[in-house]
């Protein structure tokens, strides 16, 4: 296999593991460098969908513990119980308007320029909600209600334009909606595997007349990269937040959609074929 193809793969599929669960947009982050890279058309789309499961697996396996005890806990343990359900309920919304628009949202947004306007319109949103804070009335993740985990589907929803960010949308409406800034974020995580899950089989599905086997490299590169760079990124993450802010992820979300929007009207990239 062509070795440039591979190193392709393997930069695309850092930036996947990076900006997953990052509140900054990967499908964003994608878009922006399949283009500049020159990896883009319908073999593209199928990898991206390759690489956002391999991210996936990053969180079941650093959260294999609580996965595995709500697991084998439901039906019969109360917080097992109440994890599942508030899962189920924070799934939905996406699950419901994802099937119902996902196409029409592909077809007219999937462009540099609503990226660029959402990175920088989730950067304000950001750095507003952070110079306002709340007193947070959620601490864990096991004290949150049904009502708590619909609101964060909801919120989620907003993660379906490109550019907006899934995990951004959740964690900070979540802060909005009085849970702490570690439950938001916890949660995010969570709610990432039902969702990116379903996504990534309903959408491995639809475009199975695209595998091949010639490109398994290909998939195992990008794969291992986002696989790898979504674990550092998680722990990094938890990390992180114990006592910093969002405002840095704000500023580079406003600053990156400028530098985007600026290469597009002076000329410097020909962001076109971004999509």
């Amino acid at each position: 296999m062509d070795t440039l193809l591979l190193l392709k793969a393997a930069l695309l599929g850092i930036v996947e593991g990076l900006t997953e669960f990052l509140p900054v947009s990967s499908t964003g982050h994608l878009i922006l460098a399949g283009q500049l890279v020159g990896f883009t058309g319908d073999k593209a789309k199928l990898f991206e969908i390759v690489i956002q499961g391999a991210a996936i697996l990053a969180v079941v396996w650093e959260y294999r513990a609580r996965f595995i005890g709500a697991l084998t806990g439901l039906g019969r343990q109360r917080l097992a119980n109440r994890f599942a359900l508030n899962l189920t309920i924070a799934f939905i919304p996406l699950a419901v308007l994802g099937l119902l628009f996902n196409k029409a949202i592909k077809a007219h947004l999937f462009n540099a320029y609503t990226v660029a306007f959402a990175f920088i319109i989730g950067g304000i949103i950001i750095l507003v909600v952070e110079r306002n804070p709340r007193r947070p009335r959620v601490m864990e993740v096991d004290d949150m209600r049904p009502l708590d985990a619909l609101k964060l589907g909801l919120a989620q929803c907003f993660g379906l334009f490109p550019g907006m960010s899934r995990s951004g949308s959740t964690i900070i409406g979540g802060m909005l909606f009085g849970l702490s800034r570690k439950t938001a974020t916890e949660f995010s995580f969570f709610l990432a595997v039902p969702t990116l899950v379903a996504a990534t089989l309903y959408s491995l599905y639809k475009e199975r007349h695209l595998l091949a086997a010639a490109d398994w490299g290909l998939w195992l590169v990008g794969a291992a990269t986002a696989f790898v760079s979504a674990f550092i990124c998680v722990r990094w993450l938890i990390r992180y937040i114990s006592g910093h802010d969002f405002k840095p992820f704000a500023w580079y979300r406003i600053a990156f959609g400028l530098v985007v929007l600026a290469s597009a009207l002076f000329g410097w990239v020909d962001w076109s074929d971004a999509a």
